[in-house]
């Protein structure tokens, strides 16, 4: 029994550490794993470095999309892709 009230403190210590840093994190992987998974064409999106542009093209075989800029075309990974931005940029109401 002693041996275990010992152990106690590193129990509650790790519970605490999923509760509120591995747990949200996994949750936020596979949120941005179904936003990826769910862009279509014509979709505005920004890049994780700061990229503006429409999805033009998927590639479902490397898991790549190309985005159409100012610049011209451009291939991504759809992991470079930011959720929270892109999210962000379509919520905003067009004047």
């Amino acid at each position: 029994m002693g041996n275990l009230m010992d152990f106690l403190p590193f129990i509650a210590m790790f519970a605490v550490v999923y509760f509120f840093m591995i747990a949200p994190q996994m949750k936020r992987a596979k949120q941005e794993k179904k936003f990826a998974s769910e862009l279509k064409r014509g979709d505005k999106v920004i890049t994780k470095s700061g990229m503006h542009g429409k999805v033009v093209d998927l590639s479902d075989k490397d898991d790549s999309c190309v985005i159409e800029t100012l610049a011209g075309k451009i291939k991504f990974e759809r992991s470079a892709i930011s959720m929270e931005m892109s999210r962000k940029l379509n919520a905003t109401p067009k004047a």
